[in-house]
């Protein structure tokens, strides 16, 4: 493996320090494992760096600018031989099989949503040799059989036509998105909607009446509903009235963090009465405590005491961005101050507090790590049935269960 990627395995492991037994047995149970992450970001495709500082220099929007960055760490993996080959070496040291691709925009217009679906489904076309976009979960099996990888697509939000004239007119995009390659959908994305209150809401008023038959609408397309990003009422009442497994895609537990996206011990156990799972993420600031692979490993383990390893999954919520396009940002012109967007309207955080950005937070539990986080799980003495579960087959049995049941 290359030095990049070595060098993330080696933090790991010496924050874990494993026997050799431990290593040996958690890596060989990773390679043979159908691995699933349950929300994050295929490799980045880095930069064209002359042509986006050419833009910038040319006056180009905000908007514009984010854009095009957007478009080329989104499909450069796709379109450029070096790229390929860097995304795909990160890929196959992950271990992971498929990924419940962030496809969407954190906005309900449906031609915003568009934007990032259009690019992954451009991009998993092209690479549909070694990559293809995964329609149902059979496909998802079949790469595994086969060594090869898979994108299945998820949004950040739910379509909405907001014309407002009919429950049913409004609903409607739902359907066309899930033809589009959707599977998955937040209810909110942090804020207050008219589907019900986000995480970063002060209130808690839970899921809106249009919200209920938003969740039932989901339901019978086939899109399984996410709360990742709701808040706690929303979530509550999304589990009371889901007629399918649901999921918080990356979250961790409030009971270990205090942070607004983590979920309380009463939101989880909603979740898996649903049938569906909590996936624990990689944000150090998110997860609180020491913000490195322990305690990541402290949230996936409270979870399967608290609920069954049934109902526990992997969604790291961060990408990897190989290290020739780690730095092209910072060699782009100054944009000048920049006003928060809507979507970040968070209660106070500092991301960039130095607390939460150790290096051996972000290399142990960078996304190439994932065998050392199934090393992780043999260590806590987990069972390796289960955590086959955690690591896909739990994301494969909610998927098929929205699959099997979806209208046709």
């Amino acid at each position: 493996m290359n030095a990049q990627i070595q060098t993330a395995r080696e933090c790991a492991i010496g924050l874990l320090q494993p026997s050799q037994k431990e290593l040996e047995h958690g890596l060989e149970l990773h390679r043979e494992s159908l691995v699933f992450e349950s929300y994050g970001f295929t490799p980045n495709g880095g930069y064209d760096v002359d042509k986006l500082a050419a833009t910038i220099r040319a006056g180009a929007s905000e908007i514009e600018i984010q854009d095009m960055i957007e478009d080329m760490s989104m499909t450069r993996k796709a379109t450029d031989p070096e790229a390929r080959r860097l995304c795909l070496e990160a890929w196959d040291e992950a271990g992971v099989t498929a990924v419940f691709q962030n496809a969407g925009e954190e906005y309900d217009d449906p031609l915003i949503v568009l934007r990032r679906l259009a690019r992954y489904t451009y991009a998993s076309d092209l690479m549909r040799d070694v990559a293809p976009r995964a329609v149902c979960p059979k496909d998802v099996d079949q790469a595994h059989r086969e060594g090869r990888h898979a994108f299945y697509m998820s949004a950040n939000a739910v379509p909405l036509q907001q014309r407002w004239i009919t429950v049913e007119d409004e609903l409607r995009y739902i359907r066309l998105f899930f033809q589009l390659g959707i599977r998955m959908m937040h209810l909110t994305y942090n804020r207050r909607n008219v589907i019900g209150d986000g995480c970063g809401e002060s209130a808690n008023a839970g899921l809106s009446d249009f919200g209920r038959a938003v969740v039932a609408e989901m339901n019978r397309q086939g899109v399984i509903v996410d709360v990742a990003h709701a808040g706690h009422q929303t979530s509550l009442e999304a589990a009371q009235h889901s007629a399918r497994p649901m999921v918080a895609s990356h979250t961790g537990a409030h009971a270990l963090s205090g942070h607004f996206r983590c979920k309380p011990d009463a939101v989880i156990k909603a979740v898996a009465d649903t049938g569906g799972y909590c996936g624990v993420c990689c944000i150090p600031r998110f997860l609180g405590g020491r913000g490195d692979i322990t305690t990541f490993l402290d949230h996936i383990e409270y979870m399967v005491r608290l609920t069954g390893a049934d109902h526990v999954a992997i969604g790291t919520d961060v990408s990897h961005t190989p290290e020739p396009y780690a730095d092209q940002r910072r060699q782009l012109p100054d944009q000048g101050p920049r006003r928060s967007p809507w979507r970040s309207l968070w209660p106070e955080t500092d991301f960039r507090d130095p607390q939460w950005n150790r290096p051996e937070q972000k290399l142990s539990m960078a996304w190439t790590n994932w065998p050392l986080f199934t090393v992780g799980m043999v260590q806590r003495g987990i069972s390796d049935d289960d955590i086959r579960k955690i690591l896909g087959l739990n994301v494969m049995r909610v998927a098929q269960e929205a699959w099997d049941h979806r209208e046709v």
